[in-house]
């Protein structure tokens, strides 16, 4: 398959028309008209319904491989321009919400004091985003977190030979809102809340999917979805009553009521007793990785005690990494 026609149908499903595909891409609708139809010829079947516009069945299995093709040659571009390129004098950097703390702070602080004329961009994104971008050269490194049992690594998708090595472990917490009737508990269940209102969040708190799988059941459904990577708008709408999340403890903060009559509403964190999960932040990057921000990765890296976002050692039942725990690892096609 010419990956010029398939970006050309990726386009034109995500943009539902085919005019608004040849715009974007910068050609004729009559191009992107013959892009289609030779890619049908090529894989003799229909992929796209014409009126309205929309993927078939076999058009839907080709998106499935269609986002990860583009990807990895995305990816080889970018790491081969890393290998011939002289590092620049700049750093970009993007960061999943949970990930913005105390430690990037003082390791970005550290870089511009001993680089004082490097030009230093943060970015913060959806955890997917970041590991995607790091791999396509929109960013030279990344910081994402997840939740997953100590000292065992994060799951990255396949997006190219990039390296992550661990920044910090932290307790996680059910985020529960002030008034809700569990408030007093030592220590909560995953399994005990299965069938318990969540804010589906995949951003921000521990994705819903992950809770089930860490369970084994199917519970744990949405009774609100938050599309966003701002915490404290999450936190808020946990104090609201909207549904619980599960957070690490430091994020989880105080959220106090506004314009109602329970003045003292906020969100009070309840530790996750079991299983035993805790919340990881990892950088990730590629192994070509130079200049300032191979400085700044190993910053980062180089002392993984667990650290809330005011730079105080966190109190909970997971044990952190210490720093000859410090990992690295490789992640390889296939």
């Amino acid at each position: 398959m010419d990956p010029h026609l398939l970006r050309t149908f990726v386009t034109v499903v995500r943009c539902g028309s085919f005019s608004e595909a040849a715009r974007e891409l910068g050609y004729t609708q009559s191009a992107v008209s013959q892009h289609i139809a030779a890619l049908e010829a090529d894989l003799g079947a229909a992929l796209l319904r014409r009126r309205p516009v929309a993927p078939t069945g076999v058009g839907e299995r080709l998106l499935e491989h269609a986002g990860p093709l583009l990807l990895r040659l995305d990816a080889a571009r970018a790491d081969i321009a890393r290998l011939t390129t002289a590092p620049a004098a700049r750093v970009v950097v993007g960061v999943a919400p949970l990930a913005m703390t105390h430690r990037l702070g003082a390791a970005l602080a550290a870089l511009r004091r001993q680089q004082p004329l490097v030009e230093v961009t943060v970015r913060a994104l959806g955890r997917e985003a970041v590991a995607r971008d790091v791999a396509t050269g929109g960013l030279d490194l990344g910081l994402f977190d997840g939740a997953t049992a100590p000292h065992d690594p994060l799951h990255l998708a396949d997006t190219g030979p990039l390296t992550t090595r661990a920044v910090t472990e932290q307790p996680l917490a059910v985020a529960l809102p002030a008034t809700h009737p569990l408030v007093g508990r030592a220590g909560l269940r995953l399994s005990d809340l299965a069938d318990a209102q969540w804010i589906d969040a995949p951003d921000t708190a521990v994705p819903l999917a992950q809770l089930r799988a860490a369970s084994e059941t199917d519970g744990y459904r949405p009774a609100l979805r938050y599309d966003g990577t701002d915490v404290h708008g999450l936190r808020t709408l946990v104090a609201a009553g909207h549904g619980l999340a599960l957070l690490p403890r430091p994020a989880v903060g105080d959220v106090p009521g506004a314009g109602t009559a329970a003045a003292g509403l906020g969100v009070v964190a309840v530790p996750l007793s079991a299983p035993r999960l805790v919340h990881r932040i990892e950088v990730v990057h590629s192994s070509a990785v130079a200049g300032p921000a191979a400085l700044l990765a190993t910053a980062l890296a180089a002392d993984t005690r667990s650290k809330d976002p005011a730079g105080t050692p966190s109190r909970g039942p997971a044990e952190p990494p210490t720093e000859d725990a410090v990992e690295e690892r490789g992640v390889r096609a296939g």
